[in-house]
């Protein structure tokens, strides 16, 4: 009916009828829309509607973005949250934006090491277990997830860390991927009516981290993690003031961008904080199977609690997820562990939050959970690429071999992302910028002048890549030299 409304409108002034009567005041340009009639010129509105609509947000610069963002905020009918204008731009967004001018060397294929993204195949037996779970689509599932799921998770965790039995019951949860859960449990977290509420993550950090800080009504306060410490957040030189309105520390290990390994030491710095304080810990953890010894596989935060006498992880969580573990990005499985305190807590928020995992998803997720042989199998993969290509890459760029996870961070010897756009231009190569990854803080935004390589493809296409990065390296020194 609206819509036949509005076309009869429309209609009605291309035959010269009257003009439609102005909007009464208090209804937006977007109210109009939705009842059929075209917005009043001058708008944002308007121009969206018309053909020569403004450029999309992801290729505006942020005060324009900002601006649009505010606007629709400020205009919209009902209002939207204005905490969503605090939001800064996703590091790929800013990336799109930045090659938007920038024309790839035709004369070589593409390759993409920007996004953290698995390559390698899903294994067979997630897939078969997959569609067999399928059968379960006929049932909502529960937001406490699949008991022979929690199990599994349980179950893996004491194998893989040397832990006292888990209760599937209490300390654990299955999620939809780690990212949409470390997101959710700021808000379940965070308490904003406290003066100065304030989160800590590391910086370089995981964008999630801030964003979820700012949307619960915290202040996000970056840690630096700079090269004079081997990349380790300096924690010691938080002033006391901030650790006592902190509420909750996000902790990266291994690390994305740096793929450091948090140490016992450091655990036992954030506990005795956490001790003193009364914030919580989020250790995120989804990189934490893709290593490079079979011996030595990284330190996990319940396994530091463990070992320090901590029973029952008070105020501590980890979160891990199947995506880097078992290639299985798209399947959205995860977990979080430990304190039951904070688990029910979260449990209560998810079941309005509306999160609970399909049926097929916990099939697979569970003979995941169960087998050893396909991450090994992946593993081998990736210590392969980095034996192989970390020493090629580091004879030109600065690049030590990360303690895990799959990317390197390499030194650049001009602009961060200066070095990226040359590389897409000239050797038709993507690589993050380091400093999209962090922010200003402290006088020092620690990510600039690196750039993140994500060596998740095959090993013949991460070789070509590490080649041309060396091209363009030895390019740029020669330009030097000649100045």
């Amino acid at each position: 009916m609206r819509d036949n409304q509005g076309q009869q409108r429309a209609g009605g002034e291309r035959r010269g009828h009257a003009a439609k009567p102005p909007r009464p005041k208090g209804v937006s340009a977007e109210s109009d829309r939705r009842r059929g009639r075209r917005p009043h010129r001058g708008t944002l509105a308007a121009r969206e509607h018309s053909s020569a609509r403004p450029a999309p947000c992801d290729i505006l610069e942020p005060h324009d973005r900002y601006r649009i963002i505010r606007s629709i905020i400020n205009t919209r009918l009902p209002p939207l949250n204005p905490r969503l204008a605090r939001l800064q731009p996703y590091p790929f967004e800013r990336l799109r934006q930045w090659f938007a001018d920038v024309t790839p060397n035709p004369a070589l294929t593409p390759i993409n090491l920007s996004i953290g993204e698995p390559k390698h195949p899903t294994p067979d037996l997630l897939l078969a277990a997959l569609a067999a779970g399928a059968k379960g689509m006929a049932h909502y599932p529960t937001t406490i997830g699949d008991p022979v799921l929690r199990q599994a998770i349980a179950a893996w965790l004491a194998r893989r860390h040397g832990l006292p039995a888990l209760d599937p019951a209490t300390q654990v949860l299955p999620v939809l991927g780690s990212r949409e859960a470390l997101f959710a449990f700021a808000q379940t977290v965070v308490d904003a009516s406290r003066p100065g509420a304030t989160v800590a993550m590391p910086n370089p950090f995981y964008q999630i981290y801030e964003g979820a800080a700012l949307l619960a009504g915290a202040e996000p306060y970056c840690v630096n993690a700079d090269a004079g410490r081997g990349f380790a957040p300096a924690w010691h030189d938080v002033p006391d003031d901030v650790w006592a309105r902190t509420q909750l520390v996000y902790v990266c290990s291994p690390d994305n961008p740096t793929g450091r390994v948090t140490t016992e030491d450091e655990w036992r710095r954030l506990f005795e904080l956490s001790d003193r304080h009364g914030f919580v810990i989020a250790a995120d953890e989804c990189y934490s199977e893709i290593h490079f010894d079979e011996a030595r596989p990284p330190l996990g935060a319940l396994a530091a609690a463990h070992a320090l006498g901590r029973t029952g992880f008070p105020r501590l969580v980890s979160f891990g997820s199947l995506s880097k573990r078992s290639n299985a990005p798209g399947l959205r499985s995860g977990y979080i562990a430990g304190d039951a305190v904070l688990l029910k807590a979260f449990l209560l928020y998810r079941t309005y939050h509306g999160s609970a995992m399909s049926p097929a998803v916990a099939t697979a997720s569970i003979a995941a959970w169960n087998d050893e042989a396909h991450v090994r199998a992946n593993r081998a993969q990736y210590a392969a690429k980095f034996t192989a290509l970390q020493p090629r890459l580091a004879a030109a760029l600065p690049t030590a071999m990360p303690d895990a996870a799959f990317y390197l961070w390499a030194a650049t010897p001009i602009d961060d992302a200066v070095f990226a756009r040359r590389l897409l231009a000239e050797q038709a190569v993507t690589v993050l910028p380091g400093s999209y990854l962090a922010r200003d803080a402290r006088g020092a935004n620690p990510g600039r002048g690196y750039v993140r390589i994500a060596l998740v493809a095959s090993l013949a296409e991460c070789t070509e890549a590490v080649d041309r990065i060396v091209t363009l390296a030895r390019t740029l020194g020669d330009e030097q030299s000649v100045r």
